[in-house]
């Protein structure tokens, strides 16, 4: 439970510069006052993250999503009312107010209000958009506690505030509606499915060109364990060293064997804190059998592929 004294403390310090790691319900994320370049420029520091990775500014209403965009159209207004707060976040025309810092240059922000009851309450009292990546290292796995934070970033930010494991898993589905056509950016746990069935037909997005990328998390190598990973396909498993197995049909023998749920949204939920688990138990590997290639597994498929890239 956070106090209303330690919510009010961290307020206090994203309006003044501060980072403050918080719960959402897909990840930890990693927040900044989003109109201050100088405090957004801190998370880049801090994360090493490249500047050509833009930052997702986390709301509390749409209220404030539509202040912080230049154009907010009506599929973001249906989306909204169907998704939001959830792990769903939308890429539109941003406003002047908005650094450049915090969308790679880019003219476009990504927008979430999240569906967890500490950020919605540390948006509120802090009365500013929050820039908020994961709270861990560039290209590492996503926090889903307040402990995975400490293990990755330690003293290095101003406040950690605990609000359980998050329920979601994975970072949130972004989708692009800057455009004439909206484009799947990056999968999650809210399916192509299910925006089609609010807006219509989309595109998905097949290549990133140099520069700028239109959406965190496309970068070739992201989410990964210390431990190299490496998807089974009806493979063997590598036969170097001990190594740890999460299976969802076809157990093998290794020194750390795991099924996993058999459902997308509890193998989400699930797969950082076993994977962070297994990062710490000295394993050579970590071998992961390769889940469905259904619409729901997408965004979990997308984290497994770039991990072991």
């Amino acid at each position: 439970m956070i106090s209303p004294e330690l919510l009010a403390r961290a307020g206090e310090l994203l309006r003044n510069g501060g980072l403050v790691a918080f719960p959402t319900e897909t990840v930890y994320g990693l927040g900044a006052n989003a109109l201050d370049s100088r405090a957004v420029n801190r998370i880049y520091e801090v994360k090493g993250r490249p500047a050509s990775s833009p930052l997702i500014v986390h709301v509390d209403s749409t209220e404030m999503a539509r202040d912080l965009a230049r154009v907010w159209p009506e599929s973001a207004v249906r989306l909204a009312q169907a998704f939001w707060p959830g792990p769903l976040t939308l890429v539109v025309k941003k406003d002047p107010a908005i650094p450049g810092n915090v969308t790679a240059g880019l003219g476009t922000v990504g927008l979430r209000q999240p569906d967890h009851p500490v950020a919605l309450a540390l948006i509120r009292e802090a009365r500013i958009p929050v820039a908020a990546p994961s709270a861990n290292r560039f290209s590492g796995l996503s926090p889903t506690t307040a402990e995975h934070v400490v293990q990755t970033l330690g003293t290095e930010i101003d406040l950690i505030l605990d609000g359980g494991q998050s329920r979601v898993g994975i970072e949130s589905t972004v989708l692009s509606l800057a455009g004439d056509r909206a484009t799947l950016l990056r999968p999650g746990m809210v399916s192509r499915e299910q925006i089609e069935e609010v807006i219509g037909g989309i595109e998905v997005l097949t290549g990133v060109a140099e520069g700028a990328h239109p959406s965190p998390g496309l970068h070739g190598r992201h989410y990964s364990p210390l431990t190299p990973l490496f998807l089974i396909d009806g493979a063997r498993l590598p036969e170097r060293g001990r190594g740890a197995y999460l299976w969802l049909n076809q157990p093998q023998p290794a020194a750390h064997s795991e099924q996993m749920p058999a459902d997308a949204t509890g193998y989400a939920a699930v797969l950082y804190e076993k994977l962070h688990r297994l990062d710490h138990h000295g394993f050579d590997w970590i071998a992961v059998e390769t889940p469905p290639d259904w619409p729901e597994w997408a965004g979990i498929l997308d984290r497994l592929k770039r991990a072991s890239d």
